[in-house]
């Protein structure tokens, strides 16, 4: 068995039982129920709210794509993420989909070319998460107890600053020095024009509301509305833990934090397990449009000379 397969099954294994463990500990039972009882209107707003994320973020990764002399239609470009978005869903590590959509998009560009404009679409929305995390803290920080907010004014600081790292590597020596300098002047190029800039605000933005919104439709679905400065606040902090690559689509971590920080907005454990739940199986459903992506097309033949 390879090591990388090892890998694989450890981050089930994890996700399984982080996902018992929360049944234990938060009520599964009550959280069974809050799903049985879900609002089939609101998981539907919560699904077409994914939909709509998938879209935005295949429009940013062609923009982006297109700004490093990459050319893809859109089409094509909402194929490959909602391809690459079931790929991060069913396999470990959440960026094998993404990987594959440089690989597959790089043409004669080249893959350095096709990998930067992955990396750099995926960081914007990153960056757009934590401007949403930094915003509900302006709004709603007061509901997260000092212990927890320290370690998230730290974790935004440091994010802050990366940019900045970024910058001042350009002057090291070396290979190092060189692949900054590169770097740099893609993401300059990808984000800063006069023309780029207001897009990809626009589309990073929408893609943070759209998720935002998904994960507060699926709470109103399961019984508990959320207030604006819980979602600002909480929310982006339970989404950012499907970033770790220990589990598979996030599964487990991201449960766990939606039933550690839920009793912070007058919510139980359960609901947030439940909210959670509902949130990873609305996200599975909306990304099995990529299955389409996977169906052969017959190649037509070339019609013959006359």
């Amino acid at each position: 068995m390879s090591r990388a397969t090892l890998i694989r099954l450890a981050q089930a294994a994890v996700a399984c039982a982080l996902l018992v463990l929360l049944w234990r500990v938060a009520d599964g039972a009550q959280a069974l129920d809050l799903l049985r009882g879900a609002d089939p209107l609101w998981l539907g707003a919560a699904l077409l709210a994914l939909a709509a994320q998938t879209v935005l973020s295949a429009l940013r990764w062609r923009l982006t794509a297109a700004r490093l002399g990459l050319q893809m239609g859109a089409g094509r470009a909402v194929a490959e993420y909602y391809l690459a978005q079931l790929v991060n869903q069913a396999l470990p590590g959440g960026v094998l989909g993404d990987a594959g959509r440089a690989l597959r998009a790089r043409g004669s560009a080249g893959l350095l070319v096709s990998g930067q404009a992955v990396v750099i679409e995926r960081l914007a929305g990153q960056a757009a998460l934590l401007a949403a995390l930094a915003l509900g803290l302006a709004l709603g920080g007061g509901m997260l107890p000092p212990a927890l907010l320290l370690p998230v004014l730290m974790v935004l600081g440091i994010a802050a600053l990366l940019p900045l790292a970024l910058w001042a590597a350009r002057a090291l020596p070396g290979a190092l020095g060189r692949a900054a300098r590169g770097f740099a002047g893609a993401c300059a190029r990808a984000l800063l024009g006069r023309d780029t800039l207001p897009r990809q605000l626009g589309l990073s933005l929408g893609t943070v509301a759209c998720n935002l919104a998904a994960f507060a439709f699926c709470a109103r679905a399961t019984g508990t509305p959320l207030p604006l400065a819980a979602i600002l606040a909480l929310v982006p902090l339970i989404l950012l833990t499907m970033v770790l690559p220990l589990t598979i689509g996030g599964w487990g971590l991201r449960e766990g934090a939606a039933a550690a920080l839920f009793p912070l907005a007058g919510a139980s454990a359960a609901a947030g397990l439940a909210t959670s739940i509902a949130f990873g199986l609305m996200l599975l459903v909306s990304v099995l449009p990529g299955l389409v992506a996977l169906w052969p097309v017959p190649r037509t033949r070339a019609d013959p000379r006359p």
